[in-house]
């Protein structure tokens, strides 16, 4: 994966937890329980990552996917406000950054105000 510096990035972000959801064969990035971003792998090729999903708004995401022929609708998500990036892609990393940023802010603001301090505050 062109992105090997993304699971660092991630778990250096306040409250930020993660999992491998096995039934999908996803890595889960979350955030008070929600998920914001997901490493998504492929079973038949050892494991390799087939996509990398986050949530954006949607202008954002209808944007991005109009410039990157490597950034898609959400992959078995909600094509609206979910994207995903092939990993090995032409997407350049300071972009993938910042759409990581911003669907880590996202689903962090779609919590209340008193639970945003509680998860900014379990560091």
């Amino acid at each position: 994966m062109k992105y090997a510096w993304m699971d660092e990035y991630l778990m250096n972000k306040t409250g930020v937890t993660k999992d491998l959801k096995e039934e999908w064969n996803w890595i889960r990035y979350m955030i008070g329980g929600k998920m914001f971003a997901a490493i998504c792998l492929d079973e038949a090729n050892e494991n390799k990552p087939v996509y990398i999903t986050l949530k954006l708004e949607p202008l954002d995401g209808d944007f991005l996917r109009q410039q990157y022929e490597d950034i898609i609708p959400g992959y078995y998500m909600n094509k609206v406000h979910w994207n995903s990036i092939k990993p090995d892609g032409e997407v350049p990393d300071d972009l993938v950054m910042e759409m990581l940023d911003k669907s880590y802010a996202l689903v962090l603001h779609s919590f209340s105000k008193k639970r945003q301090q509680e998860i900014l505050l379990t560091d």
